[in-house]
Formats: C-alpha cells, sequence, structure tokens
C-alpha cells in the first residue's frame, strides 16, 4: 500500500485554500499562495489545487501546469510538496505521479521545489528514489530566516552588530518608517527605487511593472501584504513591500535610492516590518534571497551586496534542497532539457522580458 495519496482538491477546499495551505505541515509559502497563483496565471501557467494524504499528513500543495506542442505539459510544484520531513518527499511526488498516470495527463515531468533543508542525505536519498537535480529557480532557495520568537529587546541582541549598530543609530537621528497606501503613487515610487536599486550591484533585472502592480494589488487585497517607506526631502528613499503568509513574513521586494543621508535607514525599515509581522504572530521572517552559504563572503557574486546586508541581521544562510524532477517520459524529458527549455526560455523572454518560471 502506497504511503500517500493525491488527488484533485474539491471546491470548497479551493474556496479556503490559503487556511489549507497555512495549515500544511510545514507550514505553507506564499508562493503557494491563492494570489500567488493568480500572479502566475496571468503570466500564462495553470494553477492547479491538488491534496496529498497519508500517514496522518494532509497536504495541501499548487502545481503550475504548461502544454507544449509535442511533448505534453510540464507541472512544477512550486515550493512543494510542502512536508515537515525531507525523506517525505520521493513517496509524496510518487503519489502525484499516480494521479498523473490514473487520469492520462500527458505530463512528462514533475518539477518539485520544497523547503526542506540541503543536506548530502537529502541529495543521496532524493536521486536514489529516481529524482534529478535541476538548477533552482525561485531566489529564496538560499535564503536568510530570522528566528523572530525572542521579545524586542533579546531579538535585537541576537543580530549581527552591523545591524544592531545601524538600527539604534537610525532609532536615535529619528529616522522615520512609514506605512503607506498601496494606489499607484506608491506603486510607481516603489517600482522606481527596485530598478535604482538594480542599477550596477545586481545582475537582476527587474520584471515589468505591471507584474509587480498586478502582485501588489493581489496580496493588498488578499490582506497579506503591507508597504513600508523611509522618505528624505519630502521623497521616498527606501522601500519594501512585505508579506505575511500564516507563522511565515517574507521581505517580498525591496529598493532604495542612492547617495541617502540617513544613515542606518534600510535597517529600520526592515526592524520596523518585523515587529510589525512579529506582533500579528509571526514565527520567522524571510529575507528572500541571499548568495548561497558557501558564496555569502565571496565579494563576486552578483548578490554579495544583497546577501551582506541581509546577514546583518541573521548570521546563518540556509541553503534549501532547490528543484529536482521526476521524470515520467524519459525521451520527453530529454528533448526538454536539451531544446525545449533553452527554446521556450528564450522565446519568453523576448516576448514577455521577464523570466520563464
Amino acid at each position: 500500500m502506497a504511503r500517500f495519496e493525491a488527488r484533485h482538491a474539491s471546491a470548497q477546499e479551493i474556496a479556503a485554500w490559503d487556511e489549507h495551505v497555512i495549515a500544511n505541515p510545514n507550514g505553507g509559502n506564499m508562493m503557494q499562495s491563492q494570489p500567488f497563483l493568480e500572479v502566475k496565471q496571468e503570466q500564462g501557467w495553470t494553477p492547479i489545487h491538488l491534496v496529498i494524504e497519508g500517514e496522518g499528513v494532509v497536504s495541501y500543495n499548487p502545481v503550475l501546469e504548461k502544454s507544449f506542442p509535442g511533448l505534453g505539459k510540464l507541472w512544477y510544484m512550486i515550493k512543494g510538496p510542502d512536508t515537515a520531513f525531507g525523506e517525505d518527499i520521493p513517496d509524496m511526488v510518487e503519489a502525484v505521479a499516480g494521479l498523473v498516470r490514473r487520469d492520462r495527463l500527458r505530463v512528462f515531468a514533475i518539477k518539485i521545489e520544497p523547503d526542506v533543508v540541503d543536506s548530502v542525505g537529502v541529495r543521496e536519498q532524493w536521486t536514489a528514489r529516481g529524482l534529478v537535480k535541476s538548477y533552482n529557480i525561485q531566489v529564496n532557495d538560499s535564503t536568510a530566516i530570522l528566528d523572530v520568537s525572542l521579545d524586542e529587546n533579546p531579538l535585537l541582541r541576537t543580530l549581527h552588530s552591523r545591524g544592531r549598530n545601524a538600527i539604534r543609530r537610525a532609532i536615535r537621528e529619528g529616522v522615520e518608517v512609514r506605512n503607506v497606501h498601496g494606489n499607484e503613487e506608491t506603486f510607481q515610487s516603489m517600482y522606481s527605487m527596485i530598478c535604482t536599486a538594480q542599477q550596477g550591484k545586481l545582475s537582476a533585472i527587474p520584471r515589468p511593472y505591471e507584474y509587480y502592480k498586478s502582485f501588489w494589488e493581489k496580496f493588498l487585497s488578499a490582506g497579506l501584504g503591507r508597504f513600508l517607506f523611509v522618505y528624505e526631502d519630502g521623497k521616498p528613499s527606501v522601500g519594501a513591500f512585505v508579506v505575511k503568509y500564516g507563522n511565515k513574513g517574507t521581505y517580498k521586494d525591496g529598493g532604495s535610492v542612492p547617495n541617502r543621508n540617513q544613515y542606518g535607514d534600510s535597517h529600520l525599515l526592515q526592524w520596523t516590518a518585523i515587529n510589525q509581522l512579529k506582533a500579528e504572530g509571526i514565527t520567522e521572517y524571510d529575507f528572500c534571497g541571499t548568495p548561497p552559504a558557501d558564496d555569502v563572503k565571496d565579494k563576486s557574486h552578483p548578490h554579495h551586496g544583497m546577501g551582506l546586508f541581509k546577514t546583518s541581521f541573521t548570521k546563518t544562510v540556509t541553503d534549501f534542497a532547490g528543484c529536482y524532477d521526476l521524470v515520467l517520459s524519459p525521451v520527453k524529458y530529454r528533448l526538454w532539457n536539451t531544446v525545449g527549455e533553452r527554446i521556450t526560455r528564450q522565446l519568453y523572454w523576448r516576448k514577455y522580458q521577464q523570466p520563464f518560471y
């Protein structure tokens, strides 16, 4: 008898999707949320809502589906399957594969991306069960996560001295952090700061404005997101959009203008966001992306500056296992890997000026 079984979620379960995902064994992830699925649907993905059950575990996981002529369908289980135990992953994915086979869904591969911490043991176990390591997709497959379970003052003392001193100086010098309403003016200001921050120090190119606007609108409408700004000379100088999803906070988007006069403004903004979300029940805060732990001190890494800032709050970088593929059709998967994916990503970039995934 299989350890897990997979099924499609009912209409009633989909209507309360975020409640179910937040109750998952590992607490879910904002990228599994209904607002995020709606954003990805606008990018051409078809969301599918699945439930994986077995051995006292019920895990709600979305799949992003795309079809390709001559190949069939690719399933991308973004940040899933969700489980508290990495050893469950092969059996959970096999349960999803069983659903594909039973319903004859023409899926040639299932791409997974669970929030399971990487280790030699995880890699060996998963590959022994037929999972194929692929390149990582999401920026927070390596990230800085701050445990915020302590009270405010003890929590402040756990920060790296760089971050702690910057926060204290900003408070002494009267830096003010404001929550701002999510309207067109806020969106435009935030996007401008994102684009400014990307210039020179980072290799990443921001997605188009319409993508960010859609994301912000949907998360604001669901009551899951908020903007925080710092102003200098009456104009926004540092901004952040943060998300609260269950007991997890996430620094989703951030930006700033160069040559600012207020020391520690970006640190105080993050500290304010952390304490706001902490008061509402989060137990961890994800800074959403750093270089991998082995590269965090490498000054040549394109995300070195970003990592330096984020690790001034928490000294530890968490490397998740990242993406693995379960191959259902070896011939089609080989075509996808050798030709299909590369061409698809190139064409998608030329048309939309943003990443395929």
